[in-house]
């Protein structure tokens, strides 16, 4: 050995000559490979803009399903108004005469307000007959000559709109008298 560096010298093991360690793609591959990555930048682009485009697309529904509530409850105000208004002269008439016309005034009051919320769908759930669990809320059952399980009295009102119930009746159910 002379005065070069003794270790092992690449490209040659033993008597074979090693061929040197690949670094580069052959163009071939090389061109796969890139257009495989662009490919792959290009999806993923797309699903950020399709990602964004969603995201803006609930936003948007967002904010217009709170215009919709905000213009039913403007709508539903309005109608009340004069519903309000007709309860105002109804009070300042019973300060001034006596009560029979304020009764009157806060039946047509109440007349139309029902009236009002009838056309809207609300309507009154009945409560003539058995005890219904999907309408009617039992507080409590009494001993009672009528049908066992009939209701026998209403202690609050019930109300559906449509088809939903917004408020079960409550009730109190018969149950049988006791010997």
């Amino acid at each position: 050995m002379t005065g070069r560096d003794s270790g092992p010298v690449e490209g040659v093991r033993g008597n074979r000559e090693v061929p040197p360690a690949r670094t580069e793609v052959p163009d071939s591959e090389g061109l796969e490979v890139a257009a495989l990555q662009a490919e792959r930048d290009e999806l993923f682009d797309r699903l950020q803009r399709l990602a964004a485009e969603f995201d803006n697309f609930r936003k948007r529904s967002s904010r217009e399903q709170a215009a919709t509530i905000s213009r039913a409850n403007e709508r539903l105000v309005k109608e009340l108004l004069p519903v309000l208004d007709d309860l105002g002269r109804a009070l300042e008439v019973g300060e001034e005469h006596e009560g029979a016309k304020l009764e009157e005034g806060v039946r047509l009051v109440h007349r139309a307000l029902a009236d009002l919320l009838a056309k809207e769908g609300l309507a009154e759930i009945e409560t003539d007959g058995k005890f219904d669990p999907h309408v009617h809320e039992a507080l409590l059952s009494q001993p009672s000559d009528a049908e066992e399980g009939s209701v026998i009295e209403v202690v609050q009102k019930g109300y559906t709109l449509g088809d939903r119930v917004l408020r079960p009746a409550r009730v109190v159910v018969a149950r049988p008298p006791e010997d």
